[in-house]
């Protein structure tokens, strides 16, 4: 029970921030609890193709597998069940709104990721999943969220935005998980000035999709 809990806490606890941080009427529970269920169920075939292609050796380069395993893969899927589930809901009718269900998509695929790793390697290794994985699933979710909630909300270049949306997730998971990977000793210095840039990116972001709301209000 105690691994269960230390698995799911760091999720509980950033949905809780991101949510409790939009400004105005807060969204409701149902789309949000089916982002992360879409996000939970992701996980099985993700992890299944990413097993079949290390067993059968298809990338030999480091830079290829987190490309194409790790960074392409996963947020394609994020971004693909926002784009044909939440982007086109009545409910996604604010642009704070796409980050919201771009975290909860990500965080459903990263509890179960966590759940998996913590009881594989134990629950001394659950701080270190909840500052590094855990979270950057949750920021790289409140990009994409932030790019389509400004792709639905603005009258020009919205195909333009959806597509950035996805971009950016993909080439920031690349390097996480690039460095992760090479830096198998010294990983945690290169890793911790990411994570706080990117910190501060997704709360720049926050801000700023906040600020939307409050325009519309003054006008």
């Amino acid at each position: 029970m105690a691994i269960l809990t230390a698995a799911i806490s760091p999720a509980v606890a950033i949905m809780t921030f991101i949510y409790l941080s939009k400004r105005i009427e807060l969204e409701p529970l149902p789309l949000i609890i089916r982002m992360f269920i879409i996000g939970v169920i992701m996980v099985f075939p993700i992890m299944f193709i990413q097993y079949a292609f290390e067993v059968e050796n298809v990338f030999h380069s480091s830079l290829m597998k987190s490309f194409f395993l790790a960074g392409l893969l996963e947020e394609f899927f994020k971004w693909f069940f926002m784009l044909f589930v939440a982007y086109r809901h009545s409910d996604f009718d604010h642009h704070y709104d796409g980050i919201i269900y771009g975290v909860a998509v990500s965080l459903g695929f990263a509890t179960i990721e966590n759940i998996i790793y913590i009881f594989q390697n134990g629950i001394e290794i659950a701080i270190l999943r909840a500052v590094f994985p855990v979270s950057s699933h949750a920021l790289f979710g409140v990009i994409m969220g932030y790019y389509m909630g400004k792709a639905k909300f603005r009258t020009n270049r919205s195909n333009w935005c959806l597509t950035i949306g996805l971009v950016i997730p993909v080439g920031l998971h690349v390097i996480y998980d690039y460095i992760i990977t090479v830096k198998e000793m010294t990983w945690m210095y290169w890793i911790t000035p990411f994570m706080i840039i990117l910190w501060l990116i997704g709360l720049r972001k926050i801000k700023i999709a906040n600020q939307h709301h409050e325009k519309l209000l003054k006008t």
